[in-house]
């Protein structure tokens, strides 16, 4: 896999093809798990996991899998890994895994996951899938805790709760002052929503300066060669 091809799979997972902002895929997480910032990004990490090691195993396994029972093979696999993630944040991270609680093992449903396996895992070699997997995740990733930042800080001034969670001594941080009344509407369905489409018009408006941009600038001159001299008699 060449560096261009990397950076091409990193660009359209990140932002190009990004599953919350273009796709609109994986509405279900987005509204119930970004009420912080910490929720968001570990379902993310979670997620990336799943992504990235389903994508790399259908790959090897595409072309030993009947094409007509393909769907649910992939399920089947999916479902797997899942489940694997599901036991290990249980067993590693128990009182977040109480906290996102139906949400892990729902990541089988999630269209994204399903979406890039059938669209380029069982099209393209191992490594590809599992990169393209990995850094679709990433896009969820910043995408989730952003949303939940934004969330967690309108709502109730603060930010990173529940990190003691994560990283047992660390305390969140009260950003807005100790008798701040919150904001309801931000830390509800609704909320998400505005915010989510506030994010998506802040990306089609970066997308479309930057085309503009690109309009403006001026070809480049061409070479002009330089003069040959004469040959001396």
């Amino acid at each position: 896999m060449t560096f261009d091809e990397l950076r091409r799979i990193a660009g359209n997972g990140i932002w190009k093809q990004n599953s919350s902002l273009v796709q609109i895929l994986g509405m279900c997480p987005l509204l119930a798990v970004t009420t912080n910032l910490v929720n968001g990004v570990m379902l993310s990490l979670a997620t990336i996991i799943v992504m990235s090691l389903s994508g790399a195993v259908i790959s090897a396994l595409r072309n030993f899998i009947p094409h007509e029972i393909r769907i649910p093979v992939f399920i089947l696999i999916v479902a797997a890994l899942v489940t694997m993630v599901d036991l290990l944040f249980n067993a590693s991270l128990h009182e977040l895994y109480l906290v996102l609680g139906i949400f892990i093992p729902l990541i089988v449903t999630n269209c994204l996951v399903l979406a890039r396996v059938e669209a380029f895992a069982a099209k393209n070699p191992p490594l590809q899938s599992a990169f393209d997997g990995a850094f679709m995740g990433v896009g969820m990733l910043w995408t989730l805790g952003l949303l939940g930042g934004m969330r967690e800080l309108i709502g109730n001034g603060t930010l990173f709760s529940g990190i003691e969670l994560v990283v047992p001594g660390l305390n969140h941080w009260q950003l807005l002052p100790a008798d701040y009344p919150g904001f309801l509407l931000a830390v509800l369905p609704p909320g998400a929503f505005i915010l989510l489409g506030c994010m998506v018009a802040w990306k089609n408006w970066v997308e479309a300066r930057a085309l503009e941009r690109h309009r403006q600038t001026p070809p480049p001159a061409p070479a002009v060669p330089a003069p040959t001299l004469p040959a001396a008699s």
